[in-house]
């Protein structure tokens, strides 16, 4: 939901792939990458000893259309906003307070400055713990709470694609929202909206 990223996919690497001709892998884990194409080509040689069915999803479109999954990023999107706005409520006043002590800063006695500043250095020290609290990466408390709230339409969604990858006779169903970008994909083995179809009517 970092201001959540609504772009990112829910579905990470070890859990889905794509299928592709050309394959390019994204992110940054090394030891990710490696495990990736040796799991590609692992595949690919099944593939060529035996006929496979395979297909894919676009995670990101079941999300984007799941009403399940738009109701979980709504409520955590006004978690995000009510802890930005408290956010923003105590950089407002820590301003206003610099402005005030700026102002003022030439009749104060040293003992008023100093009584000042350890007011300021407090309310920093404050601002600081709170967005890192909240906000920060990788355990601030929105991460938990996008874990918490997605973690039920995760399990549907795939629980979904396993209904639908066994009622299509697939072996493998692969993400196209995942780390590997779809180069190229024939749109007959997309299953995406056979997915969707299946969450909405509740089978």
């Amino acid at each position: 939901m970092e201001e959540i990223p609504n772009g990112c996919s829910i579905f990470n690497s070890g859990e889905g792939f794509s299928l592709i001709l050309f394959i390019i892998i994204k992110g940054k884990n090394t030891v990710k990458k490696y495990l990736l194409i040796l799991f590609i080509l692992f595949g690919v040689t099944l593939f060529a000893q035996s006929e496979q069915k395979i297909g894919y999803v676009d995670s990101q479109i079941i999300l984007a259309q799941l009403p399940e999954a738009i109701k979980a990023q709504s409520d955590l999107d006004a978690i995000t906003n009510l802890w930005s706005n408290q956010l923003d409520s105590m950089t407002l006043s820590y301003q206003q307070l610099l402005t005030d002590y700026q102002k003022q800063t030439a009749t104060m006695t040293d003992e008023q400055k100093l009584a000042k500043q350890q007011e300021l250095i407090a309310m920093e020290q404050n601002i600081l713990g709170f967005r890192n609290q909240k906000f920060g990466q990788p355990n601030g408390e929105i991460y938990v709470k996008q874990e918490e709230i997605f973690e039920p339409v995760k399990k549907r969604i795939y629980a979904g694609i396993e209904t639908v990858a066994k009622t299509e006779g697939m072996q493998f169903v692969f993400d196209k929202s995942g780390d590997i970008i779809l180069l190229y994909a024939d749109a007959a083995y997309d299953v995406t909206f056979k997915v969707l179809d299946h969450l909405k009517r509740g089978k």
